[in-house]
């Protein structure tokens, strides 16, 4: 690391403490040099997950977009706040586990009705009639003797 104030490579770390979130790294130093003291940040290098959309295009992850729909999902249904965010953490842990760079919406979409199946069947069934697109009755009738047995 380079002293911002003699520009000297040799210094010595003082402290070391973990952010309270436990995303980056705050080190206390001092040159060796001129014996000032200064602070580096140590982060982890994220790289943008993007997702490749049915029409070909891509865009960024985006865990708002994935709360949203699940919200709309479970609105007027007996499902907390906690229990949608729970179900958005395991979602995007669960994509970032699979890739590192690029995933299919389409299976985004099938992490989330995994989800919504567990959580709430009403609300699977609400997500999955507008994210399959069905077609008619018959595709949504399809969909629901899976509870039916």
């Amino acid at each position: 690391m380079k002293c911002p104030f003699c520009g000297n490579t040799e210094d010595k770390v003082i402290d070391s403490r973990m952010s309270a979130e436990g995303q980056n790294t705050r080190r206390r130093r001092e040159c060796l040099k001129c014996g000032r003291r200064f602070t580096t940040y140590e982060y982890v290098e994220e790289t943008p997950l993007m997702v490749i959309k049915r029409d070909g295009n891509r865009q960024r992850f985006d865990r708002e977009r994935v709360k949203a729909g699940i919200i709309k999902a479970c609105e007027k249904r007996p499902v907390s706040m906690d229990q949608i965010d729970t179900a958005v953490d395991e979602v995007e842990r669960k994509v970032q586990r699979e890739t590192d760079r690029e995933i299919k919406s389409t299976r985004i979409g099938d992490l989330v009705m995994e989800k919504l199946y567990d959580l709430d069947e009403v609300a699977y069934v609400r997500f999955a009639s507008v994210y399959r697109r069905f077609k008619d009755v018959s595709h949504f009738m399809k969909e629901l003797e899976k509870f039916l047995g």
